[in-house]
């Protein structure tokens, strides 16, 4: 593996795609930590670090978990990356049901950049949205953030609110477009993944004050409730159980044999290949966690402002019992995320396109008729593995609440034992090394045929000139993001002095 790491280092595509890659995650970053002007973020952070410090789970601590940190800083890029995905995911729902987005989907390149525009145009209105949204809330925290009061913490906003909400909307649908302009770059001339690793660099970050909590936790002062060396041992068995697997679920699929009738066109033979189908265990990913999680504290929060409101305990009491820790919650949690698991299969996997698609190209899978008993068979496969994949999400989402309550590990900690953070780290890793991986292989391939490879010069030239033109972007982009750099790390060298 270290093999492979500087094997990637020694490709000069691959060198400045990575670099590419780093530089432009380092500018997200920037985003994240610039505050909006008019807002103080210390009182939400402290409000924020006692909620963790609790073990209480919000749809708020979900959201800002995908946004880096970001919403906690009341930073430029609040609202992350999350606007785009959730315009995505309502088009690629709509794709199923709408025939319009269907065939646009199926015209080709034309077809997918008008649907790209769509998104993109959505993505802009989901801002405005949730930007005045989170404006108001912002000036009434009490609203958003449950236990939430000015007296105990302050108030987030300290200018005008009419001017607030105007620039502030504003700032924050520029740094989600500015996020979504990142993750293409990426994509297209970086690595690979680009949205995915913006994700995932904002689940990471965390990671050093994990680190720092951890040590705390086993080296705490003389006095203080420490773990000891057996549970030590423990947590990095149960770690390393979980990453493995994540992993061999992620990469897990069932590969249904499909043959290829022999035919005859003009003077050819073509087809009379054995191929297969690859079904994935886990096919609908962490979507269901997601939307397991969002939509079970709804009723919570209307059962308690509710309650309170009428001043009914039977109520209060219920909705206490549907946080986290308790096992009705858990009950629903995993009803939710064994529905949600079938309903995104039913919508994208379409085994009836499937078997139409095997037949008019002359597949069929040995055993099986063609046409429908085909795509009945895909079904009752489907079903089974996504009975399975439902299964491993809900113990993967559940282990850190097993950490939390029952051996007391803080919340920042257990978080890198599973749920939401951990399945999307883990599978945005394993795709962006497959497509490192990619780039090495064709390296190698290209080796064997340098010397004996005519090149045109025609096609040399237009090859040098891109390469030429990407190396002068990277030159000029790293010369903006060493300013960056310089800027961020003196604001961090004052903050620091004036906190110690």
């Amino acid at each position: 593996m270290l093999s492979a790491f500087t094997n990637s280092l020694k490709i000069p595509e691959l060198r400045s795609r990575i670099f590419y890659t780093l530089a432009l995650l380092f500018v997200a970053r920037v985003g994240a930590h610039i505050p909006l002007p008019g807002i103080d973020p210390k009182p939400l952070q402290d409000f924020f670090a006692a909620q963790t410090a609790a073990g209480a789970g919000s749809m708020v601590g979900l959201y800002n978990m995908f946004t880096g940190g970001a919403l906690v800083k009341g930073a430029v890029c609040a609202l992350g990356i999350m606007p785009y995905i959730s315009a995505s995911i309502i088009f690629q729902l709509m794709t199923a049901v709408v025939p319009q987005l269907s065939r646009l989907q199926q015209e080709g390149d034309v077809g997918r950049q008008k649907l790209t525009q769509y998104t993109r145009y959505a993505t802009v209105l989901i801002c405005l949205v949730q930007g005045t949204l989170l404006i108001l809330a912002l000036e009434n925290p009490g609203r958003l953030f449950p236990g939430y009061t000015v007296e105990q913490y302050g108030a987030i906003v300290i200018v005008s609110k009419t001017y607030f909400l105007i620039t502030s909307v504003i700032f924050m649908t520029a740094g989600t477009l500015l996020l979504m302009w990142l993750g293409e770059q990426i994509t297209q001339r970086g690595i690979g993944n680009g949205v995915s690793l913006l994700i995932t660099i904002g689940i990471l970050q965390d990671i050093p004050g994990a680190a720092q909590a951890t040590y705390k936790l086993f080296f705490a002062p003389v006095g203080v409730a420490k773990l000891g060396l057996p549970q030590g041992i423990v947590m990095v068995l149960l770690f390393v159980i979980v990453t493995m697997g994540i992993i061999m679920v992620v990469q897990g699929q069932r590969k249904i044999p499909v043959q290829y009738a022999k035919r005859v066109v003009g003077n050819k033979v073509m087809g009379g290949q054995s191929s297969f189908l690859p079904l994935k265990v886990n096919y609908s990913g962490v979507m269901p966690v997601i939307f397991a999680s969002a939509i079970l504290l709804f009723p919570q929060q209307i059962f308690s402002q509710l309650g309170a409101a009428m001043n009914w305990k039977w109520m209060v009491e219920f909705a206490n019992n549907l946080l986290r820790g308790h096992w009705t919650y858990y009950s629903g949690y995993t009803v939710l995320i064994l529905f949600f698991s079938y309903f995104w299969v039913s919508v994208m996997f379409k085994p009836i396109q499937i078997a139409d698609d095997l037949k008019k190209y002359g597949g069929y899978i040995p055993g099986v008729r063609p046409g429908e008993p085909t795509a009945n068979f895909l079904d009752f496969i489907m079903t089974r593995m996504t009975l399975a994949g439902a299964i491993f999400l809900t113990v993967i989402a559940v282990t850190p609440d097993v950490l939390l309550f029952e051996i007391n590990v803080p919340q920042r900690i257990a978080a890198f034992f599973g749920g939401t953070g951990m399945l999307i780290t883990v599978g945005v890793i394993l795709d962006t090394m497959r497509q490192i991986e990619t780039f090495l292989l064709q390296r190698h391939y290209d080796g064997f045929l340098k010397k004996g490879r005519i090149r045109a010069r025609s096609n040399a030239a237009i090859g040098a000139l891109g390469e030429a033109a990407d190396m002068k972007t990277v030159g000029k982009l790293w010369i903006a993001v060493g300013t960056l750099f310089v800027i961020g790390l003196a604001a961090w060298t004052v903050k620091y002095l004036q906190t110690h």
